[in-house]
Order: structure tokens, then C-alpha cells, then sequence
């Protein structure tokens, strides 16, 4: 039987950015379900994250979550209504996440938690006694204010027999040293993709692609269902796209069952420290689609604490394009500043039909198919971003006297010594191949023939160019701006430093 709770009175607790309405009871040893309906209406300008206090008592077997909001019409260029839901269990809501059972984002209207299993999203597990927080999460508010309306539902009964999580290995069947294709940011069931992790592994291996990387927004939930998709044809990693309101971040292959809080902003001085969880997790920390333009998404913690940067991300876009610029004027800072340099990297976000799995892909230099030997090859930037895995490159440059360095590394050689950087491309019918340089684009060739065959030589000195990047592109449609990427190379550097 519903029990309509009406509206409550929001409290401020903790940071500002955060509140708390009234708690929901239940009966404790009632037989049958018990249903509380809560109903209120946040204002525009409200916080980032609004809990929902429920009170759980003993004996629960289910704990079920359905939820609905108003969507009134608003004037063109105004944020209309959406609201995210997730919940933590009696272990608290602090940042960090102990309590962590769950996030939906604004996928689902409804959810189920119990022993042996959860929607996709949440957790399985016991629903223990004491206070549950249903966190809401309101992304937009309309000018009139967002209508919510919340059923909890708690089923009795014995729990049943919590399911033992199985990881997918750490280790596939590997050529060795060798050029490995993957695709580290993909969206299935368990946030707001479409495809089960079946239907994506079946997928990424018609792309030809060697590894993959889990990455549902805000949950760890999928890493327990990607024991059966890998092989020894397919390594999955396992991470999480930490989607704060201030930028998306990869965590790209972190120990399975690691939980990344997304609950911050920039100006929480807070990114830092779950940065370092991520590494501390065997992660790398990769800020996603920095130049996107959805609300939210454009990436504001800086780039101190990455260890790679998606430059491509999705079909080629001007946001990309930009993205690509911006890595390109930190590649030039790096250079004048005497610091480590930042690896670009190139992923799909795929989420449903009909995004292509594998469009783009980082194809890495790797010691073998290994989960660790491919994060170490992207770290170091041994990698390029190609649109299909019918594109390949190959890119150098060699110095006078057998020198030579592949992409990632460094030519020595000295200033004025004279170097030819060469790059072999195959699958790029009628593209244009540029070599960009910290002075910007210093050679431009002819278009590739329409066999996708070809191979482009350029002379320099590591005086005239303090490292060398690679660019295929599609022919421009007209005018002065250049063609889609096809592909891109990380640099090579030229010089002693």
C-alpha cells in the first residue's frame, strides 16, 4: 500500500552543494511489500545532489525504486528538466563512496537492489538495516522548478544468497611485442548505453580490435559481467567515466570492483585525490572529450593530474578539432617548459546503435596483451588514433647515422643534424598527409591514390622542429579548413633534451 509523504523540507548539510530532505520510515517485521510515495518540487539553482534519507529496518529482502518528474515546455536556449538517481546503503554517503550501491544517471525510471541480483547500474548484495540515502541528482531545472515523485518499495523475507563477482582476466593471447587495437570508452546497459556487454564484445571484435575498456558513468556495476565476454582474442579492461559536472574523466583499467566518487566540482580542490585512487587502483586517469559542448562535459580540473588525454572522441567533430589544437599548444609548453608530455588517445563513446565501436582507436606499441603492458604503452605515448582498423601507420624519423625513433620517443640527435621523418600509410584513399611540428603545419603532401597506399618523406633538423606529429586526412569539403582526421600520431621528439 502507497503512503504519499508530501513535500518535505530541504536542510543544508555538509558543503553547499549538497541536501537533505526528511527521512522515509517503513514498518519494521511487516509482512508483504511496503511502499512510501514522496513527492516534492526543486527550485532552479538547486544543488548538485539532493538526498532522500529512507530508514530500512531488519528482515528486508528488496529494496525497489521507481521515479518520475515534470517536463514543461521552456523558451528556445533553456535548459529543460532533467533528474539523475542513484543510492548509498547504511554505510553512509561520504565522499568516496563506501556506501555506494548505485547510479542510473537519468537512464532508468525505476531500480531493484537484493542479495542475488540488481538492475544494471547497481549493485547485488545484502539490503542491510539502517539509513539508506536515495541521491537525486538535478542535472537541469526548468524556469517553473522540477516536480519529482518517488516510490520505495521494500519487499520482506528471507535475502537469499549473495553472488561471488568474477572478473575478466588481466591477460589475453598476445603476438608479443606488437601494434594492439583498442577502444577505451564504451557505454553498455549499466549506465546509459543500449548494448549488453555481450552484444559489445561481439562488435569490438568485428572491429578488429585486440583490447577494450569499461567505462559506465558514475558505476562500477558492469565489472562483474565481463568475465564471459573476454578471451584470449579480447582483453577487457575494467574502469568507470567519472561524470562530474565539471568534466568527464576515464578511468582507464583500474583493479576490478574500484569505485571512482564523482560528487565534486573544480572549485572543491577535491579531483586530486581521486586521481590518485584511480593510480593507486593500477588506473590511468584520462579526461574525456575536453571540448564537448553538452552541460557538464567540458573539462575544467586541468591537465596536471592526467596520464593521457582524449583528443578524438566519436565521429570527427570541430570539438575535436579544437581538442586536437589545444593538445597541440600543450605539446608546444612541454617543449619550452623542459616537462613531461601528455599522450593523446582517441575513443569511441559509444552508447547504442548506431555508434561504431572502434571509431576511433588507439593503437598502441605494447610488449604483449596484457593489461599493464598496454597502460604502459599509452602512458609513454607509443600509440597512434586511427578511424578503422583498416588504417595503419607507420611513422619515423632517422638521423645521419642510423639513428632512428618510432612514435613516443626521442630522435638524439644534434640541432643542426639533418633528419628525415617518414610516414607509411595503408587503408587512406585520397587523404592528405601533414606534418606538424611545434611551429605548426611545416609539410602538407599531395593526396594519397585511391589505393590508400603511399608513404610521405620530410627533411628537418631538430632546430627547426623540436618534435614531429603525423596527420592523415580526408580531403577538405572546400575552403581553407582541413578534412576530417583519419588518423594522428603521438610525436616523435628530435633532439638531445
Amino acid at each position: 500500500m502507497g503512503e504519499d509523504i508530501g513535500r518535505r523540507a530541504m536542510v543544508v548539510t555538509g558543503a553547499a552543494a549538497a541536501l537533505t530532505l526528511g527521512s522515509v520510515s517503513f514498518a519494521s517485521g511487516a509482512e508483504g511489500p511496503q511502499s512510501r510515495t514522496i513527492r516534492g518540487t526543486l527550485p532552479t539553482g538547486s544543488p548538485d545532489f539532493v538526498y532522500v534519507p529512507v530508514e530500512v529496518p531488519p528482515g528486508v529482502r528488496e529494496l525497489r525504486v521507481s521515479y518520475g518528474y515534470d517536463r514543461p515546455a521552456v523558451p528556445a536556449g533553456t535548459a529543460g528538466n532533467a533528474l539523475d538517481i542513484g543510492v548509498f546503503d547504511e554505510r553512509g554517503t561520504d565522499l568516496g563512496g563506501r556506501g555506494f550501491r548505485g547510479w542510473s544517471g537519468g537512464a532508468r525510471t525505476e531500480f531493484f537492489i537484493r542479495a542475488d541480483e540488481a538492475t544494471p547500474g547497481y549493485l547485488p548484495g545484502p539490503v542491510r538495516a539502517g539509513t539508506w540515502h536515495l541521491v537525486l541528482g538535478p542535472y537541469t531545472v526548468a524556469p517553473q522548478g522540477l516536480s519529482y515523485e518517488i516510490t520505495v518499495t521494500l519487499t520482506y523475507g528471507e535475502p537469499g544468497e549473495s553472488v561471488r563477482p568474477v572478473y575478466p582476466p588481466e591477460r589475453a593471447g598476445g603476438r608479443g611485442r606488437a601494434w594492439y587495437r583498442g577502444d577505451c570508452h564504451l557505454h553498455s546497459w549499466h549506465s546509459d548505453g543500449r548494448r549488453t556487454p555481450a552484444e559489445i564484445g561481439a562488435l569490438a571484435r568485428a572491429a578488429g580490435l585486440d583490447f577494450i575498456n569499461s567505462s559506465e558513468h558514475n558505476t562500477h556495476s558492469a565489472h562483474a559481467h565481463w568475465a564471459e565476454v573476454a578471451g584470449d582474442d579480447l582483453l577487457v579492461m575494467v574502469g568507470e567515466e567519472v561524470t562530474t559536472r565539471n568534466g568527464h574523466v576515464v578511468a582507464l583499467g583500474t583493479d576490478p570492483g574500484t569505485f571512482v566518487d564523482w560528487r565534486y566540482r573544480a572549485r572543491d580542490n577535491r579531483f586530486g585525490r581521486f586521481a590518485r585512487q584511480i593510480r593507486r587502483a593500477g588506473g590511468l586517469v584520462v579526461p574525456a572529450h575536453p571540448h564537448a559542448t553538452c552541460i557538464g562535459c567540458n573539462w575544467k580540473f586541468g591537465f596536471g593530474e592526467a596520464d593521457a588525454v582524449e583528443v578524438w572522441n566519436g565521429p570527427y567533430t570541430p570539438d575535436d578539432e579544437v581538442a586536437l589544437a589545444d593538445w597541440d599548444s600543450m605539446l608546444v609548453a612541454s617543449v619550452r617548459e623542459g616537462r613531461e608530455w601528455l599522450p593523446a588517445m582517441g575513443s569511441s563513446d559509444s552508447h547504442r546503435d548506431p555508434d561504431v565501436i572502434g571509431l576511433p582507436q588507439t593503437v598502441v606499441l605494447a610488449d604483449d596483451l596484457t593489461r599493464r603492458a598496454i597502460q604502459d604503452g599509452i602512458r609513454a605515448g607509443r600509440s597512434y588514433i586511427a578511424e578503422s582498423a583498416g588504417l595503419t601507420l607507420a611513422f619515423t624519423a632517422s638521423g645521419g647515422r642510423g639513428e632512428h625513433a618510432g612514435i613516443g620517443e626521442r630522435l638524439r640527435v644534434d640541432p643542426e643534424t639533418p633528419v628525415t621523418v617518414r610516414l607509411a600509410v595503408t587503408g587512406a584513399p585520397r587523404c592528405t598527409v601533414r606534418f606538424v611540428t611545434d611551429q605548426g603545419v611545416l609539410h602538407t603532401s599531395a593526396p594519397l591514390p585511391v589505393s590508400g597506399e603511399g608513404a610521405v618523406e620530410w627533411r628537418t633538423t631538430a632546430a627547426y622542429a623540436a618534435y614531429v606529429r603525423a596527420e592523415v586526412r580526408h580531403e577538405a569539403a572546400a575552403g581553407p579548413v582541413p578534412g576530417a582526421l583519419a588518423a594522428f600520431t603521438n610525436p616523435v621528439f628530435l633532439g638531445r633534451r
